[in-house]
């Protein structure tokens, strides 16, 4: 069994999909060979020879003939060129609104796995991949905020007067979101929070946090099975926005981290209400690459509206690359290694697992997953 790890062919994309410890592990899990591309993980921190140490050779033409190919972003057009059929791809795939992408790597006749579709089940969580990176966007937000926001976080207490404490707003409890509260928290915020889901609230508050929503019967049933949220009425969406409304004109900073799958992002904060905010303000919109939570963000940007800035960074978890790479690395080796027969050594697909099912994209020529099924199979 051949594994290739490619450099990343966006230069936006600073992680790679493995590290030295999980190349080690690889190697015991029983892989012929390890091919790494160079460079691949230079901006994550790893120098070719720290690859080559943990044994794995540098190669430019690293995924010729490999049976897996392990990536961050889903492979380009041109990359699928050099893959050879049957190889399987590894690689958050970002599926939704990109069939033709989809198509492409059927055609290619790959074996293409999406690690951002990993089911919510507990044999899969080592496997989770938006929560190992959304976990650090969390982090990362709180810490971008700062950076943009001209006055300190905790209060001070200080012989020329006291600095009183900033008050941090974060919209959205998942992942993301309990880090940023918990970082705004250590960072001395007074922090308060909002989320559909009424299980969140114990939540926020076991973080010191206050909770901050429209709590009536249609917020009592506002989870799917699967942990989601789920879509609002426009009545309560008005109800809980002329809440929001009122709590953001008094505070410094605002993050918002709401994603529902498969949709454009909700719009959260409206131009009325980050006009309501007072100069020096900050907004940090984490669902800025789905059409973003507040009106006004622009991916990639920071946008100043009468001064108060909305800041729209790309990829928040690449923005900690080093980190970033070590967790998703682990993340891609406990998916392949309930793929790897113990005793050949090879790898050994069960297709009937349900961890293969809800993350398999292509096989054998077609688009498998039934989310993504062309219209007319459909």
């Amino acid at each position: 069994m051949k594994i290739a790890i490619p450099l990343e062919s966006d230069g936006g994309e600073p992680r790679v999909a493995a590290t030295p410890e999980t190349i080690k592990k690889l190697k015991a899990l029983g892989a012929a060979e390890i091919a790494v591309e160079p460079g691949a993980g230079v901006k994550s921190g790893i120098r070719d020879s720290d690859y080559e140490a943990a044994g794995a050779t540098i190669s430019a033409d690293a995924t010729r003939d490999a049976d897996v190919v392990l990536k961050v972003r889903r492979p380009s057009a041109e990359e699928l060129t050099r893959y050879k059929r049957g190889a399987a791809v590894f690689a958050i795939m970002d599926p939704y609104g990109n069939e033709p992408a989809l198509q492409a790597m059927a055609d290619a006749g790959v074996s293409a796995f999406a690690m951002e579709l990993m089911p919510r089940i507990t044999r899969a969580q080592v496997m989770d991949v938006l929560s190992s990176q959304a976990n650090l966007a969390g982090y990362r937000a709180v810490i971008d905020a700062t950076a943009e926001y001209g006055r300190a976080l905790p209060m001070m207490m200080t012989a020329a007067g006291t600095v009183p404490a900033a008050r941090i707003f974060i919209m959205g409890v998942g992942v993301a979101g309990l880090q940023a509260i918990a970082t705004a928290r250590r960072l001395g915020a007074v922090v308060t929070a909002t989320d559909v889901r009424p299980a969140t609230k114990e939540q926020v508050e076991s973080l010191g946090a206050k909770f901050l929503a429209v709590e009536d019967e249609e917020f009592k049933n506002a989870q799917t099975a699967g942990g989601y949220a789920k879509e609002m009425s426009k009545e309560y969406q008005a109800k809980q926005a002329a809440l929001v409304a009122e709590h953001i004109k008094k505070q410094d900073i605002v993050i918002t981290t709401a994603l529902i799958p498969g949709r454009p992002a909700p719009k959260l904060v409206s131009a009325a209400m980050v006009d309501s905010m007072r100069p020096g303000s900050v907004l940090i919109d984490l669902a800025v690459e789905r059409g973003g939570n507040v009106e006004g963000a622009k991916a990639g940007e920071i946008v100043e509206i009468n001064g108060v800035k909305i800041v729209g960074h790309n990829n928040v978890a690449g923005r900690l690359a080093a980190t970033a790479s070590s967790l998703y690395a682990r993340n891609l080796y406990a998916f392949l290694e309930i793929l790897v027969n113990k005793e050949s050594k090879a790898l050994a697909i069960n297709w009937d697992d349900e961890i293969v099912k809800a993350t398999a994209l292509t096989r054998d020529g077609a688009v498998v997953h039934p989310n993504f099924q062309p219209k007319s199979a459909a």
